[in-house]
């Protein structure tokens, strides 16, 4: 497989599992975002965004990847909560005030 054939893949597979895969399991991963933001806000104090939920697990993910670079779940996890994250921060700037 090329570079670009396996870049492609992991998108592909990164779109089915936020569009459908995990949607059927737990809803809509922005609404998912949102109460983790909540939860997390009365833990730490501060607010905490829907879009600062994706960064974090973004930052989890590279945490996990500089001890094993070589784990694919853990790339496609991080193409997946990116892609969530633009999707609260699409959401954020839409919604009606």
């Amino acid at each position: 497989m090329s570079s670009r054939e396996a870049r492609k893949a992991l998108l592909e597979e990164a779109a089915q599992i936020v569009t459908v895969d995990r949607n059927n399991q737990y809803g809509e991963p922005e609404d998912t975002f949102h109460r983790i933001a909540l939860l997390w806000s009365v833990y730490v104090g501060t607010l905490v965004t829907k879009a600062d939920v994706a960064n974090m697990m973004i930052l989890m993910k590279v945490a996990r990847l500089s001890t094993n670079p070589h784990h694919r779940d853990s790339w496609l996890d991080v193409a997946g909560y990116a892609a969530c994250g633009w999707s609260t921060a699409v959401d954020d700037v839409t919604a009606p005030s």
